[in-house]
C-alpha cells in the first residue's frame, strides 16, 4: 500500500467518524464543528483524487462561509435541548422512512458503479481530460457551451446585490444613522457644556400671621 492509499483511508476514517458525530452529538455547536471537520476531510479526499476545483470550492464556500454562519447562528440561538428530546419519538417514524428512502437511493446509485472491468478506472479516462486539469476544463466548458446561462446568472446576482444595497441605504424617519459630514463641520461653540450645579434647598414657608381681634 502506497502513501496515497494510506492517506485516503486515514481521511475516510476521520470523515466517517465526523459524519457519525454530526448526527449523534447532543450539543448543536459540537455538531456544527464535526460537520466542518467532515467537510475538510472530504476536500482532502478530493485533492487526492485530483479534483482541485471541487476541493477549493468546498473549503471556500461551505467551510469558509456557510458553516461559519451556521456556527454563529447556533451559538446565538437559545436552543432547548430538553424540548428537542421530548419530540424525538414523535418524529421518529417519519425520520426512519426518509432515512430508508435515502439509503435505497444511494444504494441504487452506488451499486451500479461497482462493476468488474478488465481495465482499471484510470485507464478509462479520456485522453483530453488527462492532459487538461479539471479547473481549466471546467472554465472552458462554462465559457463556451454555457456562456449564456453564466451571463444570466451573473445578471441575476448583480440585480440581487443592487437591490440589497438599495434596501440598506433607504432613509427612514426612525433611522439613527450618523452623518460624518455633520460631525466634521461641528464647532466648539455649538457643543453642549455640562455644568455641575450644587443642589439648593427650598426656603422654609413663612408662618401665617395671627388675626387681630
Amino acid at each position: 500500500m502506497d502513501i496515497k492509499t494510506g492517506f485516503f483511508f486515514l481521511f475516510s476514517a476521520v470523515l466517517l467518524f465526523a459524519a457519525f458525530r454530526v448526527v449523534t452529538a447532543r450539543n448543536p455547536v459540537h455538531a456544527v464543528l464535526y460537520l466542518m471537520l467532515s467537510f475538510s476531510q472530504a476536500s482532502a479526499i478530493w485533492l487526492l483524487l485530483e479534483a482541485e476545483f471541487l476541493a477549493v470550492a468546498l473549503v471556500l464556500v461551505y467551510l469558509g462561509a456557510v458553516m461559519v454562519l451556521f456556527l454563529f447562528v447556533v451559538m446565538m440561538l437559545d436552543i432547548k435541548i430538553d424540548q428537542l428530546r421530548r419530540s424525538f419519538w414523535k418524529h421518529l417514524p417519519l425520520a426512519a422512512t426518509l432515512g430508508a428512502v435515502v439509503v435505497f437511493e444511494m444504494a441504487a446509485v452506488l451499486l451500479t458503479g461497482f462493476r468488474v472491468t478488465e481495465e482499471p478506472a484510470v485507464a478509462q479516462v479520456i485522453g483530453q481530460a488527462v492532459e487538461v486539469d479539471n479547473a481549466k476544463a471546467l472554465g472552458i466548458l462554462l465559457y463556451t457551451e454555457y456562456v449564456y446561462p453564466i451571463q444570466v446568472a451573473a445578471a441575476i446576482l448583480l440585480v440581487a446585490m443592487i437591490a440589497a444595497i438599495a434596501l440598506t441605504l433607504r432613509e427612514r424617519k426612525d433611522s439613527k444613522a450618523i452623518d460624518p459630514s455633520i460631525q466634521v463641520r461641528v464647532r466648539a461653540a455649538d457643543r453642549l457644556q455640562i455644568v455641575k450645579v450644587a443642589p439648593t434647598q427650598a426656603a422654609p414657608a413663612a408662618a401665617p400671621e395671627e388675626k387681630k381681634e
